[in-house]
């Protein structure tokens, strides 16, 4: 993430000791001649800091950290990633659109008519590099990702000054249960500060786009009923990841009532396929298998074997698609709400949980090679021991119907990966 001005205003102040030493002629001050120093110290930071903001409104590039945006050439970018190529199109801000769902939902759009830019911040999570491929797909398809981070209220201003979004799809999220016990503060950055920032941009644009965003299913957190459904409670997190998630749909709630903002919130369910992430563990246990490493089986409580409702990503497009499609319009005009709009919620899952053994059998069976394995009692650390979808109402409202089992999905996902990194130990392309 780019640091803020106030970091970055903090580090000089600290490289000059003088901004906050005495004057280097004083050797006695009265208090009166202190407070005016102070004073005038702060009078001046605080111009340095203004002066040093730009205003959407003035130069055309703006610079934050390794970031840069603005200009003619940059705005003809942005406009032509949005041209439609279809009747009755729509244009669409993706964010988080070099990340694992992100890229592909981006494509599908993309590859129907739709105008789709993207905007990524492509920070250190898991390999960049990954996500550079990623986008040097989608720019072969004619899609635009946008360097910068979520949280910059600026240049999501430009973004919607020169392209009238119709639709957002929301999929850039700091993701990773067990993450979160070493860096929470990035959660509540891109979780909840990161979407109340999108919102605040939505709520003032002019069309109000509808918003289609990516929560996850674990906001069930403790819950005991099976399958899991809309109407469970949501109210017992066992992560950060998952509070997170949960503020979120509260905040989206808000914003729907105050603003008249049409959203969609989609629950997600263990997404695995080609161009996944590195952190999720059919990933990394195809990895370590292939290198001959021990991989960790992990089990619940009383020794049950902990089981997943791995969902393969080109359902989850589906439904991400299906989404989008019939949202309807927001209601707000001016930050005011003119009328009662869409707020919406669905689980997006394969409805058929598999366990941990039964995957790494798979990719034993597809790999062609034994894994070498070590069963552990699974930790404290926010993950829950069983996930299963109801997706019922997805069904119904969007006509979602996952269709691809997790031998098939594996099978694809296992030939994209040797495809992509070659032979075990071989470095990834650049």
């Amino acid at each position: 993430m780019p640091p803020s001005m106030d970091g970055a205003l903090k580090g000089k102040m600290e490289r000059n000791g003088g901004y906050f030493g005495r004057p280097a002629n004083s050797r006695c001050c009265s208090p009166s001649a202190r407070l005016f120093f102070w004073a005038a110290t702060l009078i001046a930071l605080l111009f340095i800091f203004f002066m040093g903001m730009t205003s959407p409104s003035e130069p055309r590039r703006r610079v934050l950290g390794s970031y840069s945006w603005g200009g003619p050439d940059w705005e003809k970018q942005v406009r032509h990633s949005c041209k439609l190529k279809r009747e009755n199109g729509i244009v669409v801000l993706v964010t988080g659109a070099a990340g694992f769902v992100g890229s592909h939902v981006s494509l599908a759009l993309k590859k129907r008519g739709d105008g789709v830019l993207g905007i990524d911040n492509f920070n250190n999570y898991y390999d960049p590099s990954l996500k550079r491929s990623r986008q040097r797909v989608l720019e072969n398809h004619g899609i635009f990702i946008v360097e910068g981070d979520i949280n910059d209220r600026y240049l999501l201003k430009k973004l919607f000054d020169v392209v009238p979004f119709s639709h957002v799809m929301h999929l850039a999220a700091q993701a990773g249960v067990r993450y979160a016990m070493e860096n929470p503060i990035s959660y509540v950055h891109s979780n909840i500060a990161g979407l109340v920032n999108l919102f605040e941009i939505c709520k003032s644009a002019n069309p109000q786009p509808a918003i289609v965003w990516a929560s996850s299913s674990s906001v069930y957190g403790l819950n005991k009923e099976n399958p899991f459904s809309e109407h469970d409670r949501t109210d017992q997190p066992a992560s950060l990841y998952a509070a997170s998630k949960k503020a979120g749909e509260a905040i989206a709630h808000t914003y729907n009532h105050i603003y008249g903002l049409s959203i969609t919130g989609l629950r997600f369910f263990t997404v695995y396929g080609p161009w996944g992430r590195p952190d999720m563990a059919y990933f990394f246990f195809t990895k370590d298998i292939l290198q001959g490493k021990t991989i960790p089986i992990f089990q619940g409580p009383n020794q049950v074997d902990v089981a997943r409702d791995f969902t393969y990503i080109d359902d989850i497009v589906k439904g991400c698609v299906g989404a989008l499609d019939t949202a309807e319009k927001s209601t707000g005009s001016g930050e005011k709400k003119k009328g009662p709009a869409q707020l919406r919620i669905y689980n997006l899952g394969n409805t058929s949980p598999v366990s941990v053994p039964e995957l790494v059998r798979i990719l034993e069976e597809l790999l062609k090679v034994k894994a070498k394995k070590n069963v552990l009692r699974m930790p404290s650390n926010g993950d829950v021991p069983f996930t299963h979808a109801n997706v019922t109402l997805a069904s119904m409202e969007l006509g979602y119907k996952p269709t691809t089992d997790l031998a098939t999905g594996l099978k694809k996902f296992v030939k994209w990966y040797l495809s992509y990194y070659g032979v075990p130990g071989r470095i990834p392309r650049a």
